[in-house]
């Protein structure tokens, strides 16, 4: 796994009355690994799957995903040069049924693509979104030589 990515299990509480996911905790080992405050909170909704958002890393942003309908395929790059996993890829798949929080470190490329039509990806962010003096260096979907296609079909 890429250095400092983190892929954490959620907590999910059930009673006859539903479901409850605890998304996002201070208390957790990634939250005092980055050390920051949580600045931002948004929803991105996908309508139709097969939609790629894709690739971006930020310089001192940390991003936490969690699709909370739906389901999406992640894939990330490494990209700091200091970093024992220097150009190393991984990919996700997270869901409504793969209640997981992807831990996204700075200086790591990473998109997605919706794998189910209504997909729902809510983002915490560590640092709130600047349109004057964006935090992004975004590349094309078909960077690094990946191919967004399905496997297993």
């Amino acid at each position: 796994m890429i250095k400092e990515v983190q892929l954490v299990l959620l907590t999910t509480h059930g009673d006859d009355r539903g479901f409850l996911t605890e998304i996002y905790r201070t208390d957790t080992s990634y939250h005092k690994e980055f050390g920051g405050s949580i600045n931002q909170v948004y929803i991105v909704e996908d309508p139709v799957r097969g939609t790629i958002r894709a690739f971006h890393k930020h310089d001192t942003l940390w991003d936490f995903f969690f699709i909370s309908h739906g389901s999406a395929k992640f894939v990330l790059r490494d990209d700091r040069k200091d970093s024992p996993t220097y150009e190393e890829m991984n990919e996700f798949v997270l869901g409504e049924k793969r209640r997981h929080l992807l831990v996204v470190p700075p200086g790591v490329y990473h998109g997605w693509m919706s794998l189910e039509d209504d997909t729902q990806l809510i983002s915490v962010a560590s640092h709130t979104y600047n349109p004057e003096n964006p935090d992004e260096v975004r590349v094309p979907p078909d960077s690094f030589d990946y191919n967004w296609s399905i496997k297993f079909k």
